[in-house]
């Protein structure tokens, strides 16, 4: 049994997620932000067996180094935005100036790919790549619980004029993947609130079945 406890971090409500299984004292953090007080509050005292990137844009790892040097973890991210971790340019961090600083972090751990499934928790995480946001976007399937960072939302989608995004492996990762999950999958997003992938086949009005 996963549980979910959810952190909106930053100025942009990045939804950053602390996972735990049957050991509350183990933990998985997914997509830590910015000012990431609270979440490291949550996670006092627990082992965070790793950090699962979604992606790479600076929302989704402005609290990465903090977090990783508090926690002693390791971070995953997919190979095609391994180098974003490092660049402002590439993860976003320059184009906002009013919203963040520069954000360079040290480089992650471990690659992820499709259809690599990850043991932590005592649980199975399935990874799916899932392109159109940003290349190297990734979904992680626990179970009947999907993190599915900024390519599928409540009633909406990520966006695909950053870049590197790509409206057309936006629509192929949602109809051709995501979609073709059991209904009953709760969908927890980047950003916003959380949804179903039933809910999104019947109502999503960017991506209709």
């Amino acid at each position: 049994m996963l549980n979910i406890r959810s952190y909106n971090l930053g100025a942009l409500q990045t939804n950053a997620y602390l996972l735990t299984g049957a050991d509350p004292k183990r933990g998985v953090i997914i997509d830590p932000g910015a000012n990431p007080a609270g979440l490291l509050r949550g996670a006092e005292g627990m082992e965070i067996e790793a950090i699962l990137l979604t992606h790479a844009h600076f929302d989704h790892i402005a609290g990465l180094d903090e977090v990783r040097k508090a926690k002693k973890c390791p971070v995953y991210i997919h190979p095609l935005e391994s180098e974003w971790l490092g660049s402002p340019k590439l993860n976003g961090s320059l184009m906002w100036p009013d919203t963040t600083p520069p954000i360079s972090t040290d480089p992650a751990e471990y690659d992820l790919a499709e259809g690599q499934t990850l043991k932590l928790l005592g649980l199975s995480f399935r990874v799916m790549h899932t392109p159109g946001h940003s290349p190297g976007s990734v979904s992680f399937l626990c179970g009947n619980d999907l993190f599915a960072g900024d390519v599928l939302f409540k009633m909406g989608v990520g966006r695909t004029d950053l870049p590197g995004g790509r409206e057309r492996d936006l629509i192929d990762s949602i109809r051709g993947k995501l979609y073709r999950l059991d209904e009953e999958v709760r969908v927890f997003p980047g950003h916003g609130p959380r949804t179903s992938i039933g809910y999104e086949r019947l109502h999503n009005p960017y991506v209709p079945m």
